[in-house]
């Protein structure tokens, strides 16, 4: 686990901007399983691709007519029995932090995965993400 301190400012990067923080795993099923419409949830992390590329990526996303309906996130290494539940809503996808999955109604629809976020830019996430709004979340 980290210190408090230290992830605050990389959870208020994405809180900032509307995503709902989820701490438990019973918030996690109440958002996928309630959520009518779209439900986008980023895994956040510490690691550097979620600060350089993940989370300006996602932002930059949102700049857009179509986006999601709700937005949420958990935190790995942080909010683990949140995370953990999380990841059961993203399989088949394994276990990746940082990652991206967007829902349509309570089902996946959508994910990036962590070699989808390492190697691209913030706008290549954007454009991505862009991407699957308009198909999704019409």
């Amino acid at each position: 686990m980290y210190p408090p301190e230290l992830v605050q400012p990389m959870k208020e990067d994405l809180t900032s901007v509307g995503f709902t923080q989820l701490t438990s795993p019973s918030e996690v099923d109440e958002i996928i399983k309630n959520t009518e419409g779209s439900l986008l949830i980023v895994v956040n992390s510490v690691c550097g691709c979620a600060a350089g590329n993940l989370r300006p990526g996602v932002k930059l996303s949102l700049n857009n007519d179509v986006k999601p309906t709700a937005l949420a996130t958990v935190f790995a290494g942080v909010d683990g029995d949140a995370t953990n539940q999380a990841r059961k809503y993203f399989l088949p996808y394994p276990p990746s932090s940082p990652s991206v999955a967007l829902f349509q109604n309570g089902k996946l629809v959508h994910f990036l995965e962590r070699h989808h976020i390492e190697g691209g830019t913030a706008q290549m996430i954007a454009d991505n993400l862009a991407e699957s709004y308009k198909e999704f979340c019409n």
